[in-house]
């Protein structure tokens, strides 16, 4: 009942017995998975893994993949084999599996027998960048519970949490240099409750930042799960937070104040030298916290009025024959490209930063149905796909109505399984290995605790560990079957997954109503925002 589903499962006769007397050996090289698994298996089951031979041992091995493995499981040995210690990582997370459910309880529940079926896994992953966005800006995730995320993407052999880190309501990253980033964006004086469009709020203030020790700490923590976190800090748009504690950012006299609802506001940086100089300088920040190969810029949703009407604006255009507003975003843009790619960096953006032409080498982020990643892909980029239609885990799960506020349209377990990253039109041509993965998105601004959270998450996000890990070839019944062992896993790490049945009582909103869509809606308003694309 492995999930996400091994490209090899073979059964043999027999079981191993885990006991108090249990040795583990690991080559230095895998270190991190032999600690991992004695802190993953101990609590539960009173084992502590003694360093040692003749029990389970993690080994290298040549001619395995990146991130695969090969585990045996035989009466007498446990052997994990893998050519890095990613793979001996993930060989280690499906040992775990192969125990009964409670082994993933934080204490004692039982004393066992704990047995392990005989059986030979062999697996690797079909992409390298299987991940998951939390925005922290709209609600923010206080750090104990974003670590516990750091734990299930793990648990599901998912390697990328993409931190929303900054949006007009709200900056969650500490800028020493600019303490007023989190004094005054890190908080609002009220929030909206339900869909935005009802005009309701709750006229309680709210807030709250990651200091960069938290980040450190976050960081590393990640590390040790062979999970990468990606910030993401937005410009030019989605920067209101950002210009209401320093004004000078912004266009105009009258002050702002940080956004208290979910519209995207009209509100951009401008594009002065200084506000260029401002934002290096935190990424110079960025990049001392955050040591991933990309680095996102956001470049989503930047409204252009603020730009028409902005002398400055339009004389950088003049000078410098950008040739209108979509040009200026992509000469903005391609500051920030040159200033990562000097520090060893790669630029990673919404698929808007398209329009006007991307930097050469940036990464983008397909958001808007596959539009964008068939024209990044065709136009030399890497792409990591996350479609809205199908991966945008804030979009409601059935079409019931006691579905919490519900937003967007249906994006069911079943079409989060089905999501295939490389889209129909790249299949068979070269240009399909430019997908080098995929992810969901988890948009907060509907989901204000770590509990709605969990339900809008789960199990959509075990559905999409599959469709990223395995082959392109999947058996949703199949699926469900092993899904259902599964949830007790999620039952034993306190996770409060939705229901194949629907919410329970406490799961529903009918004090946050939403604004449900349908998806020939939301593939129109797609075609609409996507006119402006250029290859």
């Amino acid at each position: 009942m492995l999930l996400p589903k091994p490209a090899v499962l073979e059964t043999a006769e027999g079981r191993f017995t885990l006991d108090g007397t249990t040795p583990l050996a690991a080559v230095p090289a895998f270190d991190r998975a032999a600690a991992w698994l004695r802190g993953a298996l101990g609590p539960a089951t009173g084992c502590r893994l003694e360093a040692g031979p003749g029990g389970i041992e993690i080994v290298q091995a040549e001619g395995l993949p990146a991130e695969g493995y090969r585990l045996t499981v035989r009466p007498g040995l446990v052997r994990i084999e893998a050519a890095d210690p990613a793979g001996a990582f993930y060989g280690a997370q499906t040992l775990r599996q192969l125990l009964p459910p409670s082994v993933f309880r934080a204490g004692r529940v039982g004393d066992g027998p704990w047995t392990i079926p005989a059986v030979t896994v062999e697996d690797a992953p079909r992409f390298g960048w299987r991940g998951c966005m939390i925005d922290v800006s709209r609600h923010f995730l206080p750090k104990p519970d974003l670590l516990r995320y750091v734990d299930l993407l793990a648990a599901h052999k998912l390697n990328v949490l993409h931190l929303h880190l900054t949006d007009d309501p709200g900056w969650r990253l500490e800028i020493k240099r600019y303490p007023k980033l989190t004094e005054v964006g890190g908080w609002r004086r009220e929030t909206s409750v339900g869909w935005r469009g009802l005009g309701r709020f709750n006229g309680r203030p709210y807030g709250g930042f990651y200091t960069q020790d938290d980040i450190r700490e976050i960081v590393a923590y990640a590390a040790d799960r062979f999970v990468t976190v990606v910030p993401e800090i937005e410009l030019p748009g989605h920067s209101r937070a950002a210009i209401a504690a320093y004004p000078e950012l912004g266009h105009g006299d009258q002050p702002l104040e940080v956004a208290t609802s979910w519209h995207i506001t009209q509100n951009v940086l401008n594009v002065e030298d200084d506000t260029i100089a401002f934002y290096k300088g935190i990424f110079e920040e960025v990049l001392d916290l955050f040591p991933s190969a990309h680095i996102h810029i956001g470049g989503d949703e930047a409204r252009k009025e603020e730009w028409r009407e902005s002398p400055v604006a339009q004389r950088r255009i003049r000078d410098l024959g950008l040739g209108d507003e979509y040009g200026l975003q992509s000469w903005f843009i391609r500051q920030f490209a040159d200033f990562l790619t000097a520090r060893g960096r790669k630029l990673y953006g919404w698929d808007e930063i398209l329009e006007g032409g991307a930097p050469p080498g940036a990464v983008i982020a397909s958001w808007r149905g596959n539009y964008g990643a068939v024209a990044a892909a065709r136009a030399g980029h890497d792409v990591v796909a996350c479609p809205n239609t199908e991966v945008y885990l804030d979009y409601r799960q059935s079409e019931r109505a006691d579905e919490p506020t519900p937003v967007g349209s249906v994006v069911s377990l079943r079409d989060v399984y089905d999501f295939e990253p490389v889209p129909a039109e790249l299949a068979g041509t070269p240009d399909a290995a430019r997908v080098i993965g995929g992810q969901a998105n988890l948009w907060t601004e509907y989901m204000d605790s770590p509990r709605v959270l969990d339900y809008m998450a789960f199990p959509r996000v075990s559905a999409l560990a599959e469709a990223l890990w395995s082959g392109p070839e999947r058996d949703y019944d199949d699926f469900l079957v092993r899904l259902a062992e599964h949830e007790r896993r999620l039952d034993a790490l306190g996770v409060e997954y939705r229901r194949q049945d629907g919410p329970r009582p406490w799961q529903t909103r009918p004090d946050a109503p939403g604004n449900p869509r349908d998806r020939a809606d939301v593939e129109a308003g797609i075609a609409e925002i996507t006119r402006n694309i250029r290859g």
